[in-house]
């Protein structure tokens, strides 16, 4: 072997040390203290928030992944990091497949059992701030560019909603509002006639929207705003829904609802509000006396995207007419066109009498 051969094979070998070097050096990071490399390790959601033992996760993209330990999916759910430190990520697009019945996409968790209210004890906690609402939507639309942050959800029946906390904030303002929302559980077996009841926290409630499709209400002066965290706390025990919410320099707010007695049993008992939002559009029915009593009724935490890109001619306080890029999630995301929220805690309490809630999970998604 001559002497040139040698040298191209001793530069060869060096190259291919210098590479493979390089390949492992770049899934390390070094250690300030011991100045020694270690692999980097992913965070978790469950590294963060270390109670998804508790929950299924449903995915902006329709999949329920079922319990969620060890789990990211980076266009949906994951963890990222700011001076306050690491926090959970829910993501969800203006359009894409969505979950049971909904017209809305949700990247969201849902407790894997369920509670009736008469012999509850059960809690649900959570500090969050939303960092994105949809850029587009009809202003009119009182669903355009909201995003719920934390339910009650029935598992049973017309599996309607006695919680939803909205986060809403149109576009151009500073500060958006948060309100809670009380979905009667409707008499008979007609569902059509469910109204939502809306109650300020900070800012404006649902009932507040846009003249025109372009034009927005006055900004809230005691709103929330985006990348500003809140904290809320929802306590169901022997019948008495309890919710709490605070919030850094803002007023803490305390609402109850009895869960086992309705308010609205006759024409006559509904709300101004919805005497304007929901009965000009055909839902205008009433709940049935014991409300919420004997059914199953659940938690969910997450980001669950209220604009979509249905027409507001089908439903004008629900169908936002958002612009979705045919389903296109990487478009969306490129405009504006999601929400997103960050968690940074969240406990949940569970009672002794919360059976499994598998039959949901089964009707819904078919995930046991």
């Amino acid at each position: 072997m001559n002497k040139k051969t040698t040298t191209t094979i001793a530069l060869c070998i060096l190259c291919a040390i210098f590479t493979l070097n390089s390949c492992k050096n770049s899934d390390k990071k070094v250690d300030e203290k011991t100045g020694e490399k270690e692999i980097e390790k992913t965070v978790y959601a469950s590294d963060v928030i270390p109670f998804f033992d508790d929950w299924k996760l449903v995915l902006g993209n329709g999949a329920n992944v079922g319990i969620a330990n060890n789990f990211e999916d980076k266009d949906f759910f994951y963890t990222a990091n700011d001076s306050d430190g690491d926090w959970v990520v829910f993501k969800a697009p203006n359009a894409g497949s969505t979950h049971g019945t909904s017209n809305n996409t949700r990247t969201e968790l849902a407790q894997t059992k369920k509670w009736y209210p008469k012999t509850a004890n059960d809690k649900l906690t959570a500090t969050l701030k939303v960092m994105n609402v949809s850029s587009t939507g009809d202003a009119r639309v009182a669903a355009s560019h909201a995003v719920v942050v934390g339910q009650i959800h029935s598992a049973d029946k017309h599996e309607n909603e006695p919680l939803k906390i909205f986060y809403k904030k149109f576009p151009g303002h500073t500060k958006g509002s948060v309100f809670w929302h009380y979905e009667i559980n409707t008499e008979g077996e007609d569902n059509s006639g469910r109204w939502d009841y809306s109650s300020a926290v900070w800012g404006n409630d649902f009932s507040v929207v846009g003249e025109t499709a372009d034009t927005y209400p006055e900004e809230p002066k005691d709103g929330i705003a985006l990348g500003e965290a809140f904290s809320y706390e929802v306590e169901v025990k022997d019948g008495i829904m309890t919710l709490n919410f605070t919030s850094e320099g803002h007023e803490t707010k305390t609402f109850t609802k009895n869960l086992l007695v309705s308010e609205y049993t006759t024409k006559a008992d509904i709300p101004e509000q919805t005497q304007k939002l929901f009965v000009p559009i055909g839902q205008d029915g009433v709940e049935r006396k014991d409300a919420y009593a004997g059914e199953g009724c659940f938690f969910k935490l997450g980001a669950y995207n209220q604009t979509n890109g249905k027409s507001p001619e089908v439903n004008k306080n629900w169908c936002s007419g958002a612009e979705t890029h045919g389903g296109d999630i990487e478009k969306q995301y490129a405009d504006g066109n999601y929400a997103e929220v960050w968690f940074k805690t969240g406990s949940i309490s569970v009672s002794e009498n919360a059976v499994s809630n598998d039959g949901y999970f089964n009707k819904n998604d078919n995930v046991k």
